[in-house]
C-alpha cells in the first residue's frame, strides 16, 4: 500500500493546477474544528454544572483577589488560616450592611407597588397626546392597531418571585462558596508551590510563577481600586439623591455602589431606577429627573476620567470586550457571572500575554 507524501507547509496540494500554496491547510481546519468542539463542550458543561462551578470559580477569583491582604496580615504574625477567616467575616459584614441598606427601601417600594403604578401613570399623562397622534398616523397609513389605548396603562407583572429566584443563590451554593473561599485563601501558598513544581523544566516553572504573581497582583489591585471607587461613587450618588429630595438616599447610594461592580450595564440600570423613583416620588416631572441627570453627569466623570486615571493602563479593559464578556457570562451564570466578567477577562489577558506573547512586528500608524 503506497502512502501519500506528507504535506509540507507552504507547498501546493498534490495534483492541483495552481502552483500557489493553500492559505489554510487541511490540518489547520481539523485543529480549528476540534478546538471549537472542545469550546462548545466546555460551555455546555459550565452551563449545566452551574450550581457547582459558579461558587467554585467565584471562590477562586475572589480568593486570588484577597490573597495579598492575607499575606499582609501574615507579615503581622497572624496565622494564614486565622487571617482567611477574619477576611471572609469582614467581607460578609460589609455585604450584609449593603444588603440592609438596599433591602429597606426595596421592601417599602414593593409594598406600595399598586399605588406607585397609578402615580406613575398620572405623571406620564404627557405621553397621551404623542401616543394618540402616533395611532392616528398609523391608522392613516393603513397599519394595524398594535399600540395600547391613548391613556398610558401600567402592566400588571408578578415580578417579585421571579426576581428573587433569579438573584438569590441556594444555601448550598453559598456554603460551598464560603468554605472554598476560606480554604483557598488559607492554602494559597501551598497551591502556588504545587502549581510551580508541577513542571519539570526551570523555564516553565518561572513562567508559571510569573503568571501567578501577575494574577494575584492584577486581581488584588482591581478589587481594591474598584471597591474604593464604587464606595465613593455610591456616597456621591447618595448625596445627589439627598440634594434632589429623593427618598432613601442612603439605600439608593448603596444600590449604585453595588450595581457599579457590573460595568456599563450596572450604571444604566441605576439610571433607569432613579428615573422611575424620581418621577413617582417628586411633585413634577422635571424635579423627578433631576437626580437621574446628576447621576448621569457623575457616571460620565467617573467612567471617563476618575476610573481610567486610578486604574491606569495596566488594568484598563476595552469597552467592547467588557460588554461582550458581561453579556456572555450573564447568559451563562446570571448576575454573578456579570460580576465575574471583568476579573475573568483580566485572567484571560494575563494568560494570553505570558503564553502567547506578541512577537509580531509593529504595523505603521494609518
Amino acid at each position: 500500500m503506497r502512502s501519500l507524501p506528507a504535506e509540507l507547509p507552504g507547498t501546493p496540494l498534490p495534483g492541483s493546477p495552481d502552483d500557489r500554496p493553500p492559505l489554510i491547510r487541511r490540518t489547520e481546519v481539523v485543529a480549528f474544528a476540534l478546538v471549537a468542539l472542545l469550546g462548545i463542550f466546555l460551555i455546555g458543561l459550565l452551563y449545566v454544572g452551574k450550581p457547582f462551578f459558579l461558587p467554585i470559580v467565584t471562590a477562586f477569583v475572589v480568593g486570588t483577589m484577597l490573597s495579598p491582604l492575607a499575606s499582609f496580615l501574615e507579615r503581622w504574625r497572624i496565622p494564614r488560616g486565622v487571617s482567611a477567616v477574619m477576611i471572609v467575616l469582614a467581607g460578609l459584614a460589609g455585604v450584609t450592611f449593603m444588603i440592609g441598606l438596599i433591602s429597606v427601601p426595596l421592601i417599602e417600594w414593593s409594598n406600595r407597588l399598586p399605588e406607585l403604578g397609578s402615580v406613575l401613570r398620572d405623571k406620564l399623562h404627557v405621553l397621551d397626546k404623542p401616543v394618540a397622534m402616533w395611532r392616528q398616523v398609523q391608522s392613516a397609513l393603513g397599519g394595524t392597531d398594535t399600540l395600547p389605548p391613548a391613556t398610558m396603562q401600567m402592566p400588571k407583572i408578578d415580578w417579585m418571585q421571579p426576581t428573587v429566584q433569579f438573584l438569590s443563590p441556594t444555601i448550598t451554593e453559598i456554603m460551598l462558596f464560603l468554605v472554598t473561599l476560606v480554604l483557598f485563601v488559607a492554602s494559597w501558598r501551598g497551591l502556588r508551590r504545587a502549581l510551580v513544581m508541577l513542571f519539570a523544566e526551570r523555564e516553565a516553572r518561572l513562567r508559571t510563577l510569573r503568571i501567578l504573581n501577575e494574577l494575584e497582583d492584577s486581581l488584588g489591585s482591581y478589587l481594591m481600586t474598584v471597591t474604593v471607587i464604587n464606595l465613593c461613587y455610591g456616597a456621591a450618588t447618595g448625596l445627589i439623591c439627598a440634594w434632589a429630595g429623593m427618598p432613601n438616599p442612603a439605600g439608593l447610594g448603596a444600590l449604585a455602589a453595588t450595581l457599579n461592580f457590573i460595568p456599563i450595564i450596572g450604571p444604566f440600570v441605576m439610571f433607569l431606577i432613579l428615573c422611575v423613583v424620581g418621577i413617582v416620588s417628586m411633585p413634577t416631572l422635571g424635579a423627578g429627573l433631576l437626580a437621574a441627570l446628576g447621576f448621569a453627569c457623575l457616571t460620565f466623570i467617573e467612567g471617563h476620567f476618575i476610573t481610567p486615571t486610578v486604574i491606569g493602563r495596566r488594568l484598563s479593559l476595552n469597552a467592547l470586550a467588557v460588554f461582550i464578556a458581561i453579556a456572555f457570562w450573564s447568559w451563562l451564570w446570571g448576575p454573578m457571572g456579570a460580576f465575574l466578567a471583568s476579573p475573568l477577562l483580566i485572567v484571560g489577558l494575563v494568560l494570553k500575554d505570558h503564553l502567547v506573547p506578541d512577537t509580531s512586528p509593529q504595523l505603521p500608524d494609518s
